[in-house]
């Protein structure tokens, strides 16, 4: 490979790599998000009481 071919590729390889990190960082620290956590409840319609 040429020498421009591994400029780009470490370029894009280092920019997909800082922003997996950021997203990352971001979503791990968001603030009183376990507040907002919750369960979902499923129900199967074998599951669901007739009335």
């Amino acid at each position: 490979m040429t020498l421009g071919g591994w400029i780009i590729l470490l370029i894009s390889v280092s920019c997909v790599t800082v922003l997996f990190v950021w997203c990352v960082h971001k979503v791990m620290t968001i603030p009183g998000e376990t507040a907002h956590m919750h369960g979902v409840e499923f129900q199967t319609p074998d599951e669901k009481i007739e009335e």
